[in-house]
């Protein structure tokens, strides 16, 4: 078993989805990773919920529930 935790491919798809959509706007300062963790997505759902408009928001839910679910 690795140190580092698996990311399920939902959660990796919306972290992808976030920097797709919205990483101009608010998560400019942050930098895409190759293999997010769950942290990492909250991280940017965070980010998304302070920096975003109402679109934003609702795709941090998204990834919100989506770690949840990955516990």
């Amino acid at each position: 078993m690795g140190t580092e935790q698996e990311q399920p491919e939902e959660v990796a798809a919306l972290y992808r989805r976030a920097f797709t959509e919205f990483g101009a706007r608010a998560l400019w300062n942050r930098r895409e990773l190759e293999a997010p963790t769950r942290e990492d997505a909250l991280v940017v759902a965070h980010a998304l919920r302070t920096e975003g408009n109402r679109a934003a928001r609702q795709l941090a839910e998204q990834i919100e529930k989506a770690c949840r679910a990955a516990l």
